[in-house]
């Protein structure tokens, strides 16, 4: 085999081996491994018992969707810190139309285009698009402080309503208005609300999603057996959701106007594949993300318990009296608040799985050994484990807020991947690292400090799967 020439060659000594597992029969092996994925073991189980019986990190099994979406499932599967990062060397891996593994939605969902989330960097219009992303992101800044602030309040004052009707609050349904007004305003300058989409934007984004992703998740509400024999199964059409997916087109074709001339004039794009590439930046990208984002937040530093939630807020309001507001300054003086952020994103990331394809022979080195990888096979990672591989992080997986802290625990964001690629990289047009990376963890942060300088604490209702705030304690100081 040519990467075992090759591996001998370098003077090692190191055996390759064979990657373990199997694909099982063709069609049945597929539709079995989904089930049990789904339905039997569910995704972690699925994971660690393959890990368990093949005493390995690496291994061949087939990933949904599987027939009749596609009818090649084969990935090998990464799951360990030190062999995942191999999905970003762009030496060895190309991204294209990888984003949701062997499978891709069609084009229908985005007015017939790839956006640049399905390119791979070769490809010459993904740098168009990804300096186009940076360009909007860049004229958007002086927006990010207020227009957060401003949605923040508006969920804050929900959110007391409902507590005081009913006792408790649903932090997973008031979010999303928090989200998407913030990502429209400060992006377009527009006000979704009151002009054009009313407060249903959040509702066409799910309408949208939902399609596109039905194939590679449970629904949440249907038996499994069900799931199986109807969104695994069956392909949803872009026509049940074309009237969603309009509104909002149409929404940024209007008031984005100064950012899609900027993409023809500056970047040479076609303007209709700009809005449809912004559209899904701010729809599936970043709506689709921060709704995964915030509510672990508020669930995970519920759960650390009444100190953490202390020490936040502590923190947040001392840095605020020496910079006398919320601004850039007093945020980067919230070290705790950093750290806690980072070890959310390290503990949950918002997107679990990643994917690349072999454009060459290589080898691939997880803790266990090495492995010859061929050109043309699909790599896959599971990044929960990856990001809680207990040989890179002490108490691997165990929500600890202040991990990051000092220069020790900056050493370690190099292990924290959310964002496809190593925290410690920079995005740019020539990688597929998250393009608003910092902006994400910088919006992460000013939830957490506005959180802080409105409450004193909280409780969460901890048998729910949703974030349902069960009490919430004003500022007292």
């Amino acid at each position: 085999m040519m990467v075992l020439a090759s591996m001998v060659s370098t003077g090692t000594g190191v055996p390759v081996k064979e990657i373990p597992g199997s694909y099982g029969p063709p069609l049945l092996g597929a539709i079995a491994d989904r089930f049990e994925y789904f339905a039997t073991e569910g995704v972690d189980k699925f994971f660690k018992s393959r890990i368990d019986k093949y005493k390995s990190t690496v291994f061949k099994v087939n990933m949904p969707p599987g027939p009749p979406f596609v009818w090649d499932s084969r990935v090998i599967m990464l799951l360990d810190g030190k062999s995942f990062p191999v999905l970003y060397d762009l030496n060895k891996v190309e991204k294209k139309n990888v984003l949701t593994g062997t499978y891709m939605p069609s084009t229908a969902f985005t007015g017939g285009y790839r956006v640049g989330v399905y390119l791979d960097p070769s490809e010459e219009n993904h740098s168009k698009l990804k300096r186009f992303c940076f360009e909007v992101l860049k004229e958007s800044r002086d927006r990010y402080f207020p227009e957060f602030s401003r949605a923040f309040d508006e969920l804050s004052t929900a959110v007391g309503k409902e507590m005081g009707s009913s006792g408790k609050a649903s932090f997973s349904t008031q979010i999303e208005q928090l989200i998407f007004n913030f990502l429209c305003r400060s992006i377009t300058g527009a006000d979704p609300v009151t002009q054009g989409l009313g407060t249903s934007g959040p509702s066409y984004v799910t309408q949208w999603l939902t399609p596109q992703l039905a194939p590679t998740v449970s629904s949440g509400f249907l038996p499994k057996i069900v799931d199986e024999l109807t969104i695994h199964t069956i392909p949803l059409p872009f026509w049940l959701v074309s009237g969603s997916y309009k509104k909002l087109f149409n929404f940024l074709q209007t008031h984005a106007a100064p950012a899609l001339d900027m993409a023809e004039k500056e970047f040479g794009l076609n303007r209709e594949e700009a809005c449809h590439d912004l559209l899904f930046n701010i729809s599936f990208n970043a709506f689709g993300g921060m709704l995964i984002m915030f509510p672990s937040i508020v669930k995970y530093i519920a759960q650390a318990g009444t100190q953490l939630q202390k020490d936040l807020a502590e923190e947040v309001r001392e840095a605020v009296r020496a910079q006398g507001s919320l601004n850039g300054r007093a945020l980067e003086n919230m070290a705790l608040v950093r750290s806690t952020v980072y070890e959310v994103l390290r503990i949950d990331p918002p997107v679990p799985l990643q994917y690349a394809r072999a454009k060459t022979d290589f080898v691939v080195e997880s803790h266990d050994g090495l492995y010859g990888v061929k050109k043309g096979e699909l790599l896959g990672g599971y990044q929960p484990f990856a990001t809680k591989d207990p040989k890179l992080f002490d108490r691997a997986d165990e929500f600890v807020p202040r991990r990051f802290m000092g220069a020790e625990g900056k050493k370690m964001l190099k292990y924290v991947l959310w964002s496809n690629g190593r925290e410690t990289d920079e995005t740019s047009a020539d990688n597929k690292q998250c393009g608003g990376k910092d902006i994400v963890v910088m919006v992460a942060r000013l939830f957490v400090a506005h959180f802080f300088l409105k409450y004193d604490s909280y409780t969460i209702d901890q048998s729910s799967s949703s974030v349902t705030f069960t009490t919430l304690k004003k500022a007292t100081a």
